[in-house]
């Protein structure tokens, strides 16, 4: 029988194995922590991919142990080989940009994080130039995929000062729904948090992150919008001792909570070497610099939890 010569069965199963092993090439290079598969998919339209000197398009599968270059550059891809899932919370002030590195050379999130050996921080979301407020960085490139995509109906809290009158029927429009310039969009709740006149705080939530949605939403009504900070990024909130420019690592509670809300199963953290503690310990204590800050100007500090909802306000939620 075939199956008896020597050497054929053992090659027909590593063959198998080989295939099994294969997966969607933005999907391992997520996990590798090259970059989110937003940007991935970017990449393989652009034509800058290639999997083994060839150009690789988005459903295209490969595994760990092929060659993968951006741009003529060989990425590093062992990080693909197991899952590492480490979370950041970063509460980001003005004037920093969600990007990895910017062409017009401003400052952006990425710079104050603590460095990986053969890792990437992946941003969860962005928040643009003027957002202040909560970022989540992981290293799990399938974690940062599921909590971004629309159909994990992932909720985001921001606290948000409008400059304008805004009455109930405003409030009722904005909770309907808005055609906006990309579709209908609209928010899941709006709680008044405090003000008078024609300066008011409220809370308000959506359950998806289009560009500068908050703010368009706002605009589409006639006011404006001063100032916007998120609070709340589905189960994680943004905690009032974590000062702005600072950030601080999610515990395995956190992170098997974030886990679970798009259904992963838990990872454990792998514990940190003694220099690998003492240079996170130094990166997080560094000060952050905020040029341009008046005194008071960060008063307005949003507490961990979000305010009492009117039940005139609120409406209930379609997730089971």
């Amino acid at each position: 029988m075939a199956s008896d010569r020597p050497g054929q069965g053992s090659a027909t199963r590593q063959e198998k194995a080989n295939a099994d092993a294969s997966e969607r090439v933005q999907k391992l290079l997520a996990r590798a922590g090259v970059g989110s598969r937003r940007e991935i998919e970017g990449w393989m339209e652009a034509g800058r991919l290639t999997v083994n000197g060839q150009p690789v398009s988005p459903g295209q599968k490969a595994t760990a142990h092929d060659r993968y270059e951006l741009d003529g550059k060989r990425l590093d891809v062992t990080g693909a080989a197991d899952v590492l899932r480490r979370v950041l919370i970063y509460n980001k002030p003005e004037g920093e940009v969600t990007t990895r590195k910017d062409p017009e050379g401003r400052p952006t999130v990425f710079d104050r994080l603590p460095r990986l050996k053969d890792r990437r921080w992946v941003s969860i979301g962005r928040l643009d130039i003027n957002t202040t407020g909560l970022v989540l960085f992981t290293t799990d490139g399938e974690l940062a995929n599921r909590l971004m995509h629309p159909s994990s109906e992932i909720d985001r809290e921001y606290a948000v000062r409008i400059f304008g009158e805004v009455d109930e029927a405003m409030i009722e429009r904005l909770m309907e729904g808005v055609l906006l310039e990309d579709g209908m969009a609209k928010f899941t709740d709006i709680t008044p948090a405090g003000g008078s006149g024609m300066n008011q705080w409220f809370h308000v939530t959506l359950l998806e992150g289009r560009n500068r949605e908050v703010r368009r939403l706002w605009e589409s009504q006639g006011v404006k919008v001063s100032r916007l900070k998120r609070v709340r990024y589905g189960p994680i909130f943004l905690p009032s001792r974590l000062t702005v420019g600072k950030w601080e690592e999610l515990d395995q509670k956190a992170v098997d909570l974030l886990s679970r809300t798009v259904g992963l199963d838990p990872v454990q953290i792998p514990a940190k070497t003694p220099g690998e503690k003492a240079a996170h310990d130094r990166r997080r204590r560094k000060a952050p610099s905020r040029p341009g800050r008046k005194p008071g100007a960060n008063k307005w500090q949003v507490a961990d939890s979000a305010p009492e909802k009117p039940k005139a306000h609120r409406r209930p939620s379609s997730r089971k």
